[in-house]
């Protein structure tokens, strides 16, 4: 996730900012100087100042966002929520002096930077100062209750609280009904104090938005896309009517083993999913449930994890060593925490190894220095994996808490992604320093965990032995990368079509968890097994609703990473089947690839599309291409069962679209 957009709520597109206290000290006649030079300033000159003021406010921004993710506690929230109501009341500043150059000669440079200039933040903030701090403090307020969420249970010494990342290790490796159900709904509890100041949050937003000349701050968001908000809407229903055939294979099949796991009437719910049995809080990522998924259990499996937790038992066995005979507890602990560090700096260089084999450059030494790995043990952080770019300049980071798994593993080299955009495009003035659009910054790095999830690469890197891929061993490849792609594109939609309709006025605050639970049901087909009424706020049990960010990107860029990957798989001249192309070391890939990350917004995204993939339009038939073996075993496993599911019947437009039905 790039952290750019997830930056404490206000996500702005290429980055937020605030004054600096020490202006107020600048001398008067400097500043009767500066004003008077603006009234007369062409527009070519006034985004020249502009780039120049951001690019000198953004690293203080940064700096404050920064420690409020890794080191939570009141002061940090305080100092990011100052910062960001300074950069927005700048930011409302230089959009309204934008106005007066409506209507004017300018160079098209100049007319594409005043248009990202209005789209810069997806928190529209009010003119009205009171409400613009208001809104910070909520913003700020969110993020930190969502970071420091536990779900507690037991009183006295008898008290035990679980963080989301405990929460999830449960949903991950536990089989137990009742123990996944607890974990679920107790990170959910975690969000209900949120409910109040989210619609707060949504009132402000949108009569920020209102007073930029947009209808909603739903409205807003879909503008930022080269095309108009509604033909945005439209492209985003016709990619998903390309995918979903694919979904209800998935969908159909997962449900028919839950089903022989746990019950016919625990596996399911009105033939959706149960909401707590998908191994993912939030349904989005199905990969955990590979014990249950696994087509063939006795063909070579590509297992990642196991041999990423066989290098953390040799650096920990090289920690011991170190200790000498008869450790103690503390230094026990010690090594194994010496040796979750190495490990996860191992697993960053190979994902760092991938891009600088294909010509890009090694990360600078302050990463490496900077970066936050691991979980510290002495503070609250964010472990939400983002990448970050701290000063436009080459002070690049990532923050996780890496374990040694395949999710975490695949997360680095998308991480990374982020990483080498920025780097690759600190080139451009900073108004330009951003993705083609949203979805193309998400696809980067994951079109890469495309070309590394190849059995040729991770051969080439001693994850897994050379045995010829057979048909059995294929299928299980295919569906480990389903079950973590084709399972999210549903997901990647629905979060902002709820939110659209929070900023519309559909979804009325009465009915928010409602309205969360009757859209997941019409694109997800998953449901909870316990009643969640209004007292309930599910929606800010997901990091990217507090956070502001918005989602419609992931969806995207679920499509975006199987194009990148067919382009780049043609420039490296592969011939053959799609799913086993991997260009790890192709030059003539990686410069064409680069040259893409270098132009980030200055141009519309469909040019920049079209130099990788040939095409100007965003199309899923990479997708379908990649995992047609996948679907026509689907298709054979699913003979005599009735796909599909029926959503609430008061949910009829949800009902209507995805009838079960007799798989023939």
């Amino acid at each position: 996730m790039k952290h750019r957009q997830l930056l404490l709520a206000i996500a702005i597109g290429g980055s937020l900012i605030a004054l600096s206290a020490c202006k107020k000290d600048e001398p008067a006649p400097a500043a009767d100087a500066k004003t008077s030079a603006a009234k007369s300033e062409t527009a070519d000159q006034f985004i020249a100042r502009v780039n120049e003021e951001y690019r000198e406010m953004y690293p203080e921004m940064t700096a404050s966002q920064w420690l409020s993710n890794t080191y939570i506690n009141d002061d940090t929230q305080l100092l990011e929520s100052k910062y960001n109501e300074r950069f927005l009341a700048q930011l409302n500043s230089w959009i309204e002096e934008a106005r007066k150059f409506e209507g004017q000669k300018m160079s098209p440079q100049t007319a594409r930077a005043i248009q990202l200039l209005k789209l810069m933040t997806s928190m529209p903030a009010p003119k009205d100062p009171d409400k613009l701090a208001e809104l910070t403090r909520i913003a700020s307020r969110m993020g930190g209750m969502y970071g420091a969420g536990k779900y507690c249970t037991g009183e006295g010494d008898a008290k035990k609280c679980r963080d989301l990342g405990q929460l999830e290790d449960v949903l991950r490796k536990s089989r137990d009904y009742d123990a996944q159900l607890d974990a679920w709904q107790g990170w959910h509890s975690v969000a209900q104090p949120m409910r109040a100041d989210y619609t707060r949050f949504a009132e402000l937003v949108n009569e920020g938005a209102k007073e930029l000349g947009y209808a909603d701050t739903g409205e807003m968001w879909r503008s930022g896309y080269d095309m108009t908000p509604a033909e945005m809407s439209a492209e985003t229903d016709r990619l998903w009517g390309q995918v979903k055939p694919l979904y209800e294979q998935l969908h159909c099949y997962t449900r028919t083993k839950l089903q022989a796991t746990y019950g016919a009437d625990k596996g399911q719910v009105n033939g959706m999913l149960p909401a707590h049995l998908t191994g993912n809080m939030w349904q989005q990522d199905w990969g955990n449930l590979w014990d249950i998924l696994q087509p063939y259990k006795n063909a070579p499996d590509a297992n990642i994890s196991d041999a990423l937790q066989t290098q953390y038992q040799d650096d920990y066995a090289k920690e011991l060593a170190k200790v000498g005979p008869a450790p103690n507890t503390t230094q026990l602990f010690e090594a194994e925490r010496a040796a979750q560090l190495v490990v996860s700096k191992q697993m960053t260089e190979r994902a760092q190894d991938f891009y600088v084999s294909l010509g890009m450059p090694r990360l600078p030494k302050s990463y490496w220095e900077k970066t936050q790995f691991i979980k510290p043990l002495d503070r609250d952080v964010v472990c939400h994996a983002s990448a970050w770019d701290m000063n436009m300049a080459g002070d690049v980071r990532t923050k996780m808490c890496i374990k040694p798994n395949e999710e975490d593993f695949t997360t680095i080299y998308h991480e990374l992604g982020h990483v080498y955009y920025y780097l690759a495009y600190n080139k451009q003035p900073p108004l330009f320093q951003n993705g083609a659009h949203d979805g193309f910054h998400e696809a980067i790095g994951d079109t890469m965990v495309l070309a590394m999830m190849t059995p040729e690469y991770q051969h080439s890197i001693g994850l897994i032995g050379n045995e010829p891929q057979s048909h059995d061993a294929l299928i299980n490849t295919q569906m480990r990368m389903a079950l973590a792609k084709v399972s999210f594109m549903p997901f990647g939609l629905m979060i902002d079509r709820w939110r659209w309709g929070v900023f519309d006025g559909s979804i009325k605050p009465t009915d928010y968890n409602k309205a969360w639970w009757d859209l997941k049901a019409k694109y997800q087909g998953v449901a909870p097994v316990t009643a969640r009424g209004e007292d309930y706020f599910d929606a800010g049990a997901k990091y990217h609703v507090p956070g502001n960010t918005p989602y419609t990107r992931y969806f995207l860029s679920h499509i975006l990473q199987f194009q990148f990957y067919k382009g780049l798989c043609d420039a490296s001249g592969y011939k053959g089947p799609l799913y086993n192309c991997s260009f790890y070391g192709n030059k003539v890939a990686g410069q064409r690839y680069w040259a893409m990350l270098e132009k980030g917004a200055s141009q519309p995204w469909q040019a920049t599309l079209k130099e990788v993939t040939g095409s100007d339009k965003m199309d899923a038939s990479a997708v379908l291409e990649y995992f047609a073996p996948l679907q026509d075993w689907l298709k054979q496993q699913n003979e005599g069962q009735t796909c599909g599911w029926t959503p609430p019947a008061e949910n009829t437009s949800a009902a209507a679209a995805t009838p079960a039905r007799k798989q023939r």
